[in-house]
């Protein structure tokens, strides 16, 4: 199992809606998910900066690294555009976080 965590930017106002969404996470792409090795995926939000901490557990970075070419993952990657910063491609603004410790 692979660790990753992630830095990701919401904008103000909108925790309850990006909740809603990914409470609502289409089927396919949580399968799609699964099918790219992903263990489990949290997302945490820091209230007083609005940035978003995601820990993933997945099995492989080479199925992981192919997410991005998937088109649910574009699709889903449009349809969260408006609530954080994005790149021009609408994938989210994200920095990769470095494990420090561990228990």
């Amino acid at each position: 199992m692979i660790k990753k965590a992630v830095r990701m930017k919401l904008y103000p106002g909108l925790k309850e809606e990006y909740a809603k969404r990914h409470d609502e996470l289409w089927p396919e792409m949580r399968e799609m998910l699964k099918e790219h090795g992903a263990i489990s995926y949290s997302i945490f939000l820091d209230p007083e900066t609005d940035y978003l901490f995601g820990y993933l557990e997945i099995e492989d970075e080479g199925k992981w690294a192919s997410v991005p070419d998937t088109e649910i993952n574009r699709k889903w990657w449009d349809y969260m555009k408006d609530m954080m910063e994005t790149n021009p491609d609408h994938s989210p603004v994200s920095v990769e976080l470095e494990q420090v410790f561990e228990l």
